[in-house]
């Protein structure tokens, strides 16, 4: 029986190192939501997005009164009660940048190449984990940030419906500027590789190019914030045309040059993840 056993083991097929793309999504699925960091970064997207949102439509509501005519003409609801995201997008940011960077923090990274070698198929497989989580959780907190928003935004202050002119496209267009934002935290931290420093580029382009641009001459810093998230992100949640700048993308085409951005950035790090060392 000893012998017998002995062989079995012996002749047993050892892991052939070939993973279908559905073998490494479910991978990344199971790193994602067994990481403590996951659970806690969407929670605070999900509490600063709808949290915050909340907050601001409250204190408006009970100033409604104070308020002048014009103020109540050129009010916006549901950008009002989408205040929250521009807290939750850094969080979303600090998720997308974790996602990959916490890997070669740990070492694991040089685990998951030696398993599955094709680096481009596991960055891919990455990607696409990261891209449905992150889709899911911002349409989440958009949609209950603006429901919520509306809810406290009672009589007589002026409140909207998803049908009212340019909400759906707010509310759903921020959830999916979100997810864009994450995936281009993704990029960055496969480009640099490490968690702060990922992290400081994601905010000094969402923060820090936008005071720079004001330093150059109008036009040309003019030129400039028009391909910046945060103008990008300004006209997808105005829903008001007193607040439309008239030298900036219309909402869906910032959107599509913000996906030009992010899928440049990832395609860079795919690149840089397939030629540098683990």
């Amino acid at each position: 029986m000893s012998a017998t056993t002995t062989n079995e083991v012996t002749l047993r097929p050892l892991p052939t190192s070939h993973y279908s793309f559905a073998d490494l999504v479910r991978s990344e699925w199971t790193k994602i939501r067994s990481v403590r960091s996951t659970m806690w970064t969407v929670g605070l997207t999900i509490i600063l997005g709808i949290g915050i949102g909340a907050l601001v439509c409250a204190i408006t509501r009970g100033h409604w009164h104070d308020m002048g005519p014009f103020s109540r003409q050129s009010f916006d609801a549901p950008a009002t009660s989408l205040t929250g995201l521009l807290f939750a997008q850094f969080t979303i940011g600090v998720l997308g940048v974790l996602a990959i960077s916490a890997e070669y923090s740990t070492g694991t990274i040089r685990a998951t190449f030696s398993a599955a070698p094709n680096r481009l198929r596991v960055f891919g497989s990455k990607i696409a984990v990261f891209g449905v989580v992150s889709f899911i959780v911002a349409e989440i907190t958009t949609f209950a940030a603006f429901f919520l928003g509306q809810f406290l935004l009672s009589a007589p202050a002026t409140h909207a419906t998803l049908s009212s002119p340019g909400a759906l496209r707010s509310v759903f267009g921020c959830g999916l500027f979100l997810c864009l934002l994450g995936l281009m935290a993704l990029g960055l931290g496969t480009i640099i590789r490490h968690t702060a420093g990922a992290i400081s580029a994601f905010v000094a382009i969402l923060l820090i190019f936008p005071l720079l641009a004001q330093a150059l001459p109008q036009s040309l810093a003019n030129s400039l914030r028009r391909f910046m998230p945060e103008e990008i992100a300004n006209q997808i949640v105005t829903t008001n045309r007193f607040d439309h700048d008239a030298g900036a993308f219309s909402p869906w085409v910032g959107m599509l040059v913000l996906a030009i951005e992010v899928a440049l950035l990832l395609v860079i790090g795919g690149s840089l993840l397939q030629r540098r060392d683990a």
